[in-house]
Parts: C-alpha cells; sequence; structure tokens
C-alpha cells in the first residue's frame, strides 16, 4: 500500500485561504475600533469603575443628579403652608433633617391683607425657609410653585401677580405659570397622585390603584383611574373642566376620572340644609339648638325642631340638597346630574378621607384618634347617625365626649350628609369596605394624605 504524504501548514494555509480572508478581515476592523475607542467601562480599574456608578446617579453638577428638590406653597384662606420635599433619582422620598418633609406655617392667609403686595411679603419667611434646606446648588433647578385657594374674586388676580413677582426674584426655579387658584380639579388628581405614591402603586397598572374620595368644607373630590378605553369615550359635562385629566408618572401614563361638586362639601353642605329648611325648624340639629351659622358671606338661622334630630327625616332633607334625581344624560350619573366616570377596578379600592375621618373619631367610629386609617363600611354611619341624632344637645357631650363644641349642634347632620354622599350619592354599596385614612405610613413617617405631595411628584415626573 502507497503512504499518503502528510500536507505542510503552507499548503493547508493555502487550500483555506479563502476561509481565512473571510474571517480575518472583520476580527482586524474590530480590533481596529477598540483601540481607536475612548476608555469604556470594560477597561477601568476599581476606582474607576466607582466614579462611573457615581456618575450615572448624579448630574456632571455633584448631587443635582440624586437628589432632587420641590417646594410647594399652599395659600389658603386661614393660613399659608410651605411643604419642601427632596425626591432620590428613583422619585423615592428622602428625609430632611428629623422629617420627611420640611413643613411650616403662618398665619393669617393671604385673603386677610389689604394691600396685594403686603399679603406677598407675608411669605417671605416661609421662603427663607425653604432656601435654608435646599443647597444653594441646587436652588436654580428645583422649581417653586404655588396653589391659592379660597380667594375673594377681587383681590385674586392681583394677589397672584404679587405672589409671582415674588418668587420671581427668589433662586429658585420658578414660571409665572406655575402661580395660580387651585381648583378641585387640580386638588383631587393631585391628592389621587399623593394616596398612590405613598402606598407604592404608581407605576403599576391602572387596575392595582386606588380611588380617593375627599370631603372638605366647600367641595368634596372624587379621582379614581379608568381604562383608556373608558378615557376615549368620556361624556363632556355641560359647563366647567372635563372628567378626564391624563397623568404620566413614573413611566405610565394615567387616565383619571375627576370631579370636583362645589358647595357640596361639609360646611356648604350645612348651609344648603338650612337654606331649604329656613321657614320651619330643622329636623337635622340637635334637640334645643337655637341659633346662626356663618358660611362665607351668608348668616342663616340654624333652629332644631321641637322633636330635635331625626335620623331618617334628616335624611329625606339631605337627599333633596344632593339632587339625587336630577336628569342624568349619560349611562349612569352620580349626583346633580354628574358622570359617574364608569367605575372599574381603580374604583375598587377606595381611601375616603378629610372630613369623613374627622367626624368618624368624634363620634367613635374610631376608637382610637391617634391611628392613620381605619376600615369601616359606610353602614356604620347610619348605625352611628341614628343613635347621635337620638340625643338632646344638653346630653351629646356626656354621650359623645369627642365631638368638638362648635360641631355638638350640627353632628347629626353632618354624620346624616356622609351617609348619603356615599350610599345615595356616590353609590356605594352600603356593605362595601372602605378606607378612612389621615396619614400613610411611608418609610416609617406618617405623611398627610394632602395634595402638595401629589402636585410635587407630578412636576418631576
Amino acid at each position: 500500500m502507497r503512504r499518503l504524504r502528510q500536507e505542510t501548514l503552507a499548503e493547508k494555509i493555502h487550500r483555506l485561504r479563502g476561509i481565512i480572508l473571510v474571517v480575518s478581515v472583520p476580527l482586524v476592523l474590530i480590533a481596529i475600533v477598540l483601540v481607536l475607542m475612548p476608555r469604556t467601562a470594560l477597561d477601568l480599574n476599581t476606582d474607576d469603575a466607582d466614579s462611573l456608578q457615581h456618575l450615572s446617579q448624579h448630574d456632571s453638577s455633584s448631587e443635582a443628579g440624586s437628589k432632587r428638590y420641590s417646594v410647594i406653597f399652599d395659600a389658603g384662606s386661614s393660613g399659608t403652608r410651605v411643604h419642601v420635599f427632596c425626591f432620590n433619582e428613583k422619585l423615592d422620598l428622602v428625609p430632611i433633617g428629623d422629617g420627611i418633609e420640611l413643613f411650616k406655617q403662618k398665619k393669617p392667609g393671604l385673603s386677610a391683607y389689604e394691600n396685594p403686595q403686603e399679603g406677598a411679603k407675608s411669605l417671605n419667611s416661609l421662603l427663607d425657609e425653604a432656601l435654608k434646606v435646599v443647597p444653594k446648588n441646587l436652588q436654580s433647578v428645583t422649581p417653586a410653585t404655588a396653589g391659592l385657594r379660597a380667594l375673594p374674586g377681587e383681590k385674586a388676580n392681583e394677589l397672584l401677580q404679587s405672589v409671582k413677582d415674588l418668587l420671581t426674584q427668589s433662586s429658585f426655579k420658578f414660571s409665572r405659570s406655575w402661580v395660580s387658584i387651585l381648583d378641585g380639579i387640580q386638588e383631587g388628581s393631585f391628592q389621587w397622585v399623593t394616596v398612590n405614591y405613598l402606598l407604592g402603586f404608581l407605576g403599576n397598572d391602572y387596575r392595582n390603584t386606588v380611588g380617593v374620595v375627599d370631603l372638605g368644607g366647600g367641595s368634596v373630590q372624587m379621582a379614581y383611574a379608568i381604562s383608556e378605553e373608558e378615557a376615549n369615550s368620556a361624556p363632556h359635562p355641560p359647563e366647567g373642566d372635563a372628567y378626564i385629566k391624563t397623568l404620566k408618572l413614573l413611566g405610565k401614563t394615567y387616565h383619571l376620572y375627576v370631579h370636583s361638586y362645589l358647595h357640596y362639601g361639609l360646611l356648604a353642605a350645612r348651609a344648603q340644609v338650612l337654606e331649604l329648611t329656613r321657614d320651619s325648624g330643622c329636623s337635622c340639629l340637635s334637640k334645643g339648638f337655637k341659633g346662626n351659622y356663618k358660611h362665607g358671606n351668608d348668616l342663616l338661622k340654624a333652629i332644631s325642631t321641637p322633636e330635635g334630630s331625626n335620623f331618617d327625616d334628616c335624611h329625606k332633607i339631605v337627599v333633596e340638597v344632593l339632587q339625587i334625581n336630577q336628569a342624568c344624560d349619560h349611562m349612569k350619573c352620580t349626583f346633580g346630574g354628574v358622570w359617574n366616570g364608569g367605575g372599574g377596578d381603580g374604583q375598587k379600592k377606595l381611601l375616603v378621607a378629610s372630613f369623613f375621618f374627622d367626624r368618624a373619631v368624634e363620634v367613635g367610629l374610631i376608637k382610637d384618634p391617634d391611628v392613620l386609617a381605619a376600615k369601616v363600611k359606610a353602614s356604620d354611619f347610619e348605625r352611628l347617625g341614628k343613635a347621635v341624632c337620638e340625643t338632646s344637645l344638653t346630653d351629646m357631650s356626656k354621650k359623645f365626649p369627642r365631638v368638638l363644641e362648635e360641631n355638638r349642634a350640627y353632628i347629626c347632620l353632618d354624620i346624616v350628609y356622609q351617609y348619603a354622599l356615599l350610599v345615595s350619592g356616590l353609590d356605594i354599596n352600603p356593605t362595601r369596605e372602605i378606607t378612612l385614612v389621615k396619614r400613610i405610613k411611608y418609610k416609617g413617617f406618617a405623611v398627610e394624605a394632602a395634595w402638595a405631595l401629589g402636585s410635587a411628584v407630578e412636576s418631576l415626573s
């Protein structure tokens, strides 16, 4: 047998020269690119890698990327407050000193000043407090905004301009459009943001958020997230703002059903009931009461019937005030002919705030006044309301010692109204569990469920 000659290396290269050429050319080009490229994380030493991580969390201007501040002025009729919040790069709240925010307030409110310039100057001390906690190198990138509420019409514009002038001269980032009269729609949507932010629900699907009902003195707001399809088919109200407010928060777009029922806050509702019963005694007032009720510029007679307050009789009056039977042009309405938003998963969990919580504490529905939140049913307001309405003014302090003196004559009315608002007005099943909330626990801090934080989160998102 003839022995085969072994192929030499040169012969193998010559035979495979085509394949080698195809493979080698890209490799050579890649090598050239790598040599010419600037240094990257691939070839950094340990110290350089730490620097890269630091830069990914910070702006080139030191800590601007890791900490962001927001300054919010809340100017109401009774006083002015400033909130300063600090956020990290993930938009989580970072403590300021010993608290989760800087909060300072000053009385009286802006509307107490006859001179608009003097009113604006009253904010100077609050502005100084904010400047103390926001680092100087971050002040120029820290937004300062102001929401003014309950201002008399003739003063409103002059006060707005004066506050704008004051903040324009500050070292904070500011646009004159960031000072405005805060309406109920803004307040309702911002509070929805606050609540869902503190609970850690922002960034989730709208189905995993909670709805909010906030009962103030002059108005009541309802806000909850709905689907995009429902939002696109939402009706337009006959007057006022649209029902839908779209927000982009933490990379997620939410379509909020928001409505503010003006003149249906707890204190305004008292006035409506007394106006309706002005020609006779009011069966919503505690037995033995005779006096006057001041609401805004109105002074109304407040006199109980000889029999005193009665839950069922009072409920009939309240239902009339709520205009439950007003014509509804939509598939389903709440009260006063207002579209209810369509319901859905965004409303399955409901948090109820402000006067709901306060009155529940006063009548003993919430046993511990120091709790942050409590789960109840709407029917609990009916049960306790009947006991409260059976109590005369003279016995109120004995049977319900937590009821504040100024509320004793009106506590039956308040509880009946809250029950009727939930069940008849907002169509909430009496046996459905809802959560009354005053503050929400966030990283060990008890944070008030108010609109200012929501405004800060929305502006920084």
